[in-house]
């Protein structure tokens, strides 16, 4: 097995490998074939293939030697005005060798970048659009400032389906020579959800234990409770089983290590995901967000857990009583 972090190592080098985005990677193909690109801004949740899709532009654009024509900023680290004035500017003043005469340069996280930073570079983007193009990738456009909005061609970016995870996570698995159970591939999106590199990186954590993946496997290295478990405890609660519910709480606890923070968020997705009747949905999501204000000020988790699980087995209560 690889000592790498597969999530690089599997990386799309070029346009034609990157998994769904498909109108996106046609367009930027359309830029290549054009020798040209206009400033962009890459958009969209984490995971989406924003930054793969412009290293992958940058050496279909250039060939193998596409990093000498290239820079990464992470903007999110690097993000005041002194940043922009310094190394932005030195980088795109100067004229790249070679048959294309513009160089690439990728913001990345570039929707952390401050205001007045980002006046800066829209100076910048106008003054030395002949000799650097600009790349902005962001999880959210709406956070760069208009007048960079107007100069840049936008490309929306989103999760990819679980037919596109399971058909990249596949190959993987090919390489690697791993073996995974339906349930294991379940479990890996239902915890990345369509986020390619998470779903990666959890797919190799959960083989560096060296058996075969099942959903065990992957929410125990993960450190979150499988929702079969969550289920089966509001279940327990519901039906009136209160001490029961708590028994299986601490049990997940200690059998998963997570923190109450992440019990409550996977029981509020559960509680959407069941049968229940609007109106009740709509009640235990007030409870579940006053629990989940409590243990965020400082509140004992088990304390709360318990008075979370007391809430469900009293709504239970009403509802067999036709509340």
């Amino acid at each position: 097995m690889s000592y790498e972090v597969w999530a690089e190592k599997y990386r799309p080098q070029s346009l034609d490998g990157m998994i769904n985005q498909t109108d996106i990677v046609e367009r930027l193909k359309s830029f290549v074939r054009a020798r040209n690109i206009p400033h962009c801004i890459f958009a969209g949740p984490p995971g989406t293939g924003k930054t793969t899709g412009a290293l992958c532009l940058a050496h279909d654009l250039y060939g193998k030697g596409y990093r000498e024509h290239l820079m990464e900023l992470n903007a999110s680290d690097e993000r005041g005005i002194n940043i922009v004035r310094e190394t932005v500017k030195t980088f795109a003043r100067t004229r790249s060798i070679g048959e294309i005469p513009f160089k690439i340069m990728i913001l990345d996280e570039a929707d952390n970048m401050t205001s007045d930073a980002q006046q800066a570079l829209r100076r910048t983007m106008e003054r030395f659009t002949e000799t650097c193009r600009f790349i902005l990738i962001a999880n959210y456009s709406g956070k760069i400032i208009e007048p960079i909005q107007s100069r840049c061609a936008p490309f929306r970016f989103s999760y990819l389906s679980r037919e596109d995870q399971d058909r990249y996570l596949r190959r993987i698995i090919e390489q690697e020579n791993i073996k995974i159970l339906n349930e294991g591939f379940d479990a890996v999106f239902e915890v990345s959800v369509g986020d390619l590199r998470r779903a990666t990186n959890t797919l190799q954590a959960a083989a560096s234990l060296g058996k075969v993946i099942d959903a065990e496997t992957v929410y125990s290295v993960i450190g979150r409770a499988n929702p079969a478990d969550v289920r089966e405890m509001i279940t327990l609660a519901m039906k009136g089983d209160f001490i029961g519910a708590r028994k299986k709480l601490r049990e997940m606890i200690l059998k998963y290590g997570v923190a109450g923070s992440d019990i409550i968020k996977q029981i509020h997705m559960e509680i959407f995901r069941s049968g229940l009747p609007e109106k009740w949905k709509v009640k235990l999501a007030d409870t579940i967000g006053e629990i989940d204000f409590r243990l965020v000020q400082g509140s004992d988790e088990e304390v709360q857990l318990s008075a979370l699980l007391a809430r469900l087995t009293e709504a239970g209560h009403k509802l067999q009583r036709g509340g």
